[in-house]
């Protein structure tokens, strides 16, 4: 099975040997590798887009206007990363054979989605989350038989949302956040949930190689308490 015309451009660049690089200065995530002698968790997640295999040829970059991403909304009552937004997945079992086997099963697990249903198509390097000491490589892929997805358990998600690309492409949905411990990097607005942080990174970065991306004011820079508070959520 081929790529969706639509979507080369991020397969490209995310396979390519240094995955995505940030080459505006905003985007600390993609910058993130695992200091020399750590101790590293390995870890993926899912980045799965839906939408029309065809192309639009009226838009930029061909992007069909069905095209979404899935992300899941952490459970307010979790001790770590209560209440952010996230792509599917989690940490690797001993009984996953790749990365890609570790991001399928982990988005079984928390949204009930078909893993047969969904294509891979590339993996990107490992990025460093210094908090949980975790590896984490994303997985892209394309959703080509869709299938019903939703909270599975309570107690991990809040939420498990198709969000529109072009939702997450409005300039008036793009600023950065600057988290009270030094963080700036970008974020978006929408859908009632701010997605920042390594999410919120993965995303810009794959958007900035898109070829569907529209400018958006890098300068529009937001407290990040005052970001989370404006859509219920908090630090």
């Amino acid at each position: 099975m081929t790529t969706p015309q639509w979507l080369g451009q991020v397969v490209d660049a995310a396979a390519g040997e240094h995955g995505l690089v940030d080459s505006t200065g905003t985007n600390p995530v993609l910058e993130r590798v695992s200091p020399d002698g750590a101790t590293t968790r390995q870890a993926a997640v899912l980045v799965l887009f839906g939408g029309s295999e065809d192309a639009d040829a009226t838009a930029r970059g061909g992007l069909p206007a069905d095209a979404d991403v899935l992300l899941t909304q952490r459970a307010a009552t979790l001790r770590q990363h209560s209440g952010q937004v996230a792509f599917p997945g989690g940490a690797t079992d001993p009984g996953d054979d790749s990365p890609v086997a570790t991001a399928l099963r982990e988005a079984e697990e928390e949204t009930g989605l078909d893993p047969t249903g969904v294509q891979p198509l590339a993996t990107m390097p490992g990025i460093y989350v210094p908090p949980s000491q975790f590896d984490v490589v994303p997985v892209l892929a394309y959703w080509r038989a869709p299938s019903a997805v939703g909270v599975v358990d309570t107690a991990e998600a809040a939420r498990v949302v198709r969000v529109p690309i072009r939702s997450l492409l409005d300039p008036d949905n793009r600023f950065q956040v600057r988290h009270p411990a030094g963080y700036q990097g970008p974020a978006f607005a929408v859908d009632g949930m701010l997605v920042w942080g390594f999410t919120g990174g993965i995303l810009a970065g794959l958007l900035a190689v898109s070829g569907w991306e529209t400018e958006w004011d890098t300068s529009d820079i937001r407290d990040l308490e005052a970001s989370l508070a404006a859509v219920g959520g908090s630090v």
